[in-house]
């Protein structure tokens, strides 16, 4: 199966660690290239990643990394690349006409969280979002983190600010071509993210949620986060 992966943004809040966020070794082994060795560990076979600060540079990365361990990366250059993170994933829309993954440059999460999403399989026309409902977990921020509320496997509501909330979004979707349709909506609508296009595919009865249970996943987005990520892979918890 397919994975795109979202990698345009500047990552200010990581600036500390290096210059451009997929890039930055933890553990010795640069973010991005961690999101993808998780990603093939859990059935991604072809990747794409979308690219944008800095792109010269990280495209000239990913074709190393692909030229050295054998997986086929299409690299995507989005101009817009300091909008919200759906334009980025927009950008990918006529590379992706069949059920494909949907994850960020900055989250390390268990291959089996990709592994059991793909199992589920895809209902057509449908996005599905992979979520956390342990709300009390530490490694989330909770001032940061993006909240979900569901009823069963039906996603009602997504955002940062949102109160009536039982689950965390993992940043990995499972994605049907749906997803640009609601995209493009989100926007007329005023709303570049991702969350945008959830939240309109939730409006359409389109959006479900799968339960990742007790596997580990974090966001690695500011030297608070990247410490535990460390930890983790200190502990072999994640990898």
């Amino acid at each position: 199966m397919k994975c795109l992966i979202v990698a345009a943004g500047q990552g200010t809040r990581l600036r500390e660690k290096g210059e451009l966020k997929p890039l930055i070794p933890i553990k010795g082994v640069p973010l991005i290239e961690r999101v993808i060795a998780n990603a093939r560990a859990g059935g991604a076979d072809e990747f794409l990643i979308v690219t944008g600060y800095h792109s010269d540079e990280l495209q000239a990365r990913l074709g190393e990394l692909s030229t050295r361990s054998g997986v086929h990366i299409t690299r995507i250059y989005n101009r817009a690349w300091d909008r919200a993170n759906g334009v980025s994933v927009l950008a990918a829309k006529q590379y992706l006409d069949e059920p494909f993954l949907l994850t960020m440059c900055d989250h390390l999460v268990d291959p089996e969280i990709f592994r059991a999403l793909i199992a589920t399989q895809a209902e057509p026309d449908t996005v599905t979002l992979a979520v956390d409902f342990n709300i009390e977990n530490p490694l989330n921020d909770p001032e940061d983190v993006t909240r979900v509320k569901c009823d069963g496997t039906l996603l009602k509501h997504i955002g940062k600010i949102i109160r009536d909330f039982n689950c965390f979004d993992t940043g990995v979707f499972l994605c049907t071509p749906v997803m640009f349709d609601a995209l493009i909506e989100s926007q007329l609508r005023g709303d570049d993210s991702i969350s945008g296009a959830m939240n309109m595919l939730a409006e359409w009865g389109k959006a479900r949620v799968f339960d990742i249970g007790d596997r580990m996943w974090v966001d690695v987005d500011d030297p608070v986060a990247f410490t535990k990520a460390e930890t983790l892979l200190e502990t072999g918890q994640l990898k």
